[in-house]
């Protein structure tokens, strides 16, 4: 479990290190993050249970996306993909969807947008940047969310 977490942790700091380099991230980590995160999902909760969350998890990124899309092409009239919104912040939201049950999935997901509003306006100070670094800012987010679990007395994210 330990190692699984590990890896997930290392995934998502080279995920947060390629998306601020270079504002793009090797398209293989996404899948290899979100089978990370599906096992450790899976290894805490029954296996129809999963699916179930899963399902709905993914709906819930779909949805978020469709609005998106449609908000950004029918009122601000820009192209959606990778001039508004990065492939790899889509594929990270659709690998952050396997990982966790639905509620904690939604306050993750909430969590980490409103921590990358944030971060990118505090750092966007004193580091000129053009984009939001998305995927790198939920990337360290949930770091942090991984690293405060493995304190004593730190309820599970998994625990419905």
């Amino acid at each position: 479990m330990l190692a699984l977490q590990t890896l997930t942790f290392a995934g998502c700091g080279i995920m947060a290190f390629q998306d601020f380099k270079d504002r793009e991230v090797t398209w293989v980590l996404f899948p290899i993050l979100g089978l990370l995160m599906a096992l450790l999902h899976l290894f805490h909760v029954e296996m129809t249970l999963f699916f179930v969350s899963v399902l709905g998890n993914v709906v819930v990124v779909s949805g978020i996306l469709l609005i998106l899309w449609a908000v950004t092409k029918y009122i601000f009239k820009k192209v959606f993909l990778n001039v508004s919104f990065g492939l790899g912040d889509v594929l990270f939201f659709y690998a952050l969807a396997l990982g966790f049950p639905t509620i904690t999935f939604i306050y993750l997901l909430v969590g980490s947008i409103c921590f990358s509003f944030v971060a990118f306006f505090l750092l966007n100070r004193f580091i000129k940047m053009k984009t939001v670094p998305l995927a790198g800012l939920m990337g360290i987010f949930l770091m942090a969310v991984t690293l405060l679990t493995l304190f004593p007395n730190t309820p599970s994210l998994y625990v419905i």
